[in-house]
């Protein structure tokens, strides 16, 4: 009980420090109150933040918020996976992490709320109640920012790439009209507008859960018409699937460790788990953390039935042709076969990957919009008036295209930044957290189990990290800076 209240001090007081009003230079906590709104919430600033004004949500809307952040486009690099791991290695290593991610996020859910009522809406404020204010901001805010920020900036390079590869399809490569009139400049700015655009109408994350629909539909549906459309098609000529000749050992160890990185990192989202669980309202006769439970279970088959037969149908049609980046993969269905496919199959393709990239910006944006709306409201002491949420919004859009422009080759670097921060944060951080907080028996099965998970975590992310280094260094990186 003393950890226990232990715990929550350092949460109320840690994180508060961080997130506080500045006194005369020092920090003062957040201010907690017994105040009931919406049903059992104790720091009322959370009724005027993007992320928790509103309690409202329900099975289905966390349902499909988990499904539209979780299920994305990096899931169409699964078959390069299997191209060094094969066939064997590759079900056994995507069965493995798609179990692990699914064991975290259980641990997630039951974290979100303490025993005295405090929901950790937030992963950093969870970070920070496990590991302490200096060690959880260290271990969690780079992360947690990256993997919300980092993946705006990753969608507009990707949104702006299907547009202009859309544009293309139209114009049918220059027989209808110039697949060159719109320049990848122009293509990032049209999807940065767009995502905005929708942005400035939803307040609130809970507000959302009719685009997160909209955006899970158009997941599902591209990623079964990329592989069933690929499969109906016939397998490529001399496909191979033998793994590719290395020249010494160190490329076959890195081959091997990136491609298992692929599949740790086609599994996404965990950094907003508890941020859709913070939309749930807070009931002792029907408990949010059961409904959130079935949310995340049904989100999770789903993705395993979705990601599956992408991996094992793209790797049965390209073998070891496969491409190399999830925008390609998509070209390669033009590519490939471009006489088996009607144009408006293939430009129906474009448009849902369009719509789902449009709709994924909405949940992750909506962290960075609740980030710096809280910096205001804790200096300020009122909510965000809307005219400071439009400019807000405008600068994170702004500020987001500008980084794209600046660095479209971001998506190269993808295995090094991913393998510091979503593999972590994914499937590390809350297995420590669950010992840290919980206080399961020391050497018990549980407290084993998560030591293990853990560990493991840390020796995979630092050996992630060096095979994505020495691949950069040994393939080379084309920095075309504000050249997209």
């Amino acid at each position: 009980m003393r950890d226990q209240e232990h715990v929550e001090t350092n949460s109320r007081q840690g994180f508060a420090q961080d997130f506080s009003n500045m006194d005369n230079g020092v920090p003062q906590p957040v201010t907690m109150s017994p105040k009931n709104w919406a049903g059992g919430e104790l720091n009322p600033q959370d009724a005027w933040l993007p992320l928790t004004e509103s309690r409202k949500g329900t099975i289905y809307s966390t349902t499909f918020h988990l499904l539209c952040s979780g299920l994305g486009i990096q899931a169409l690099l699964l078959p390069v996976a299997f191209v060094t791991l094969g066939w064997a290695w590759g079900i056994i290593c995507l069965s493995i992490v798609c179990s692990w991610k699914f064991y975290t996020m259980s641990l997630l859910v039951r974290l979100h709320e303490s025993d005295s009522g405090i929901r950790y809406s937030r992963y950093v404020h969870l970070a920070v109640t496990a590991f302490g204010p200096k060690l959880g901001m260290l271990f969690a805010l780079f992360p947690a920012m990256y993997l919300s920020g980092g993946a705006c900036v990753q969608l507009i390079i990707i949104g702006g790439g299907i547009v202009k590869l859309l544009v293309r399809t139209v114009c049918k490569d220059g027989a209808t009209c110039d697949p060159n009139s719109m320049h990848g400049i122009l293509c990032f700015f049209v999807f940065m507008f767009m995502a905005i655009c929708v942005a400035e109408y939803f307040p609130n994350l809970n507000s959302v859960a009719g685009v997160s629909v909209i955006g899970t539909i158009t997941a599902i549906v591209y990623c079964t018409m990329i592989w069933t459309l690929s499969i109906g098609k016939g397998r490529l000529n001399d496909v191979s699937f033998e793994p590719p000749a290395m020249d010494s050992t160190m490329e076959s160890f890195s081959s091997v460790l990136n491609s298992v990185g692929i599949i740790f990192l086609a599994f996404r989202g965990q950094n907003v788990i508890l941020e859709i669980q913070g939309t749930l309202p807070s009931n002792p006769r029907h408990p949010h953390c059961k409904r959130m439970w079935s949310g995340v279970t049904i989100s999770h088959v789903v993705i395993a039935l979705c990601l599956f037969p992408l991996a094992l149908g793209g790797y049965w049609v390209y073998g070891n042709k496969v491409p190399f980046a999830n925008t390609e993969v998509v070209k390669a269905v033009s590519q490939f076969h471009a006489q088996k496919i009607s144009q408006f199959v293939l430009e129906l393709l474009c448009i849902l990957v369009l719509i789902n990239c449009l709709t994924t910006f909405q949940i992750y944006g909506m962290v960075v919009f609740d980030n710096f709306e809280m910096k205001y409201t804790i200096r300020k002491k009122q909510p965000c008036p809307r005219w400071l949420r439009i400019v807000l919004r405008l600068f994170v859009g702004g500020f987001a295209f500008f980084l794209a422009v600046a660095l479209p080759f971001l998506g190269r670097l993808s295995p090094l930044l991913g393998a510091v921060t979503s593999v972590p944060l994914t499937y590390v951080y809350p297995c420590f957290m669950w010992n840290y907080i919980k206080k399961p028996k020391p050497k018990g099965v549980i407290w084993c189990t998560n030591m293990g998970l853990g560990c493991l975590g840390v020796v995979l992310s630092a050996l992630f990290v060096v095979a994505a280094a020495w691949d950069l260094a040994d393939k080379g990186l084309v920095a075309n800076f504000f050249k997209p």
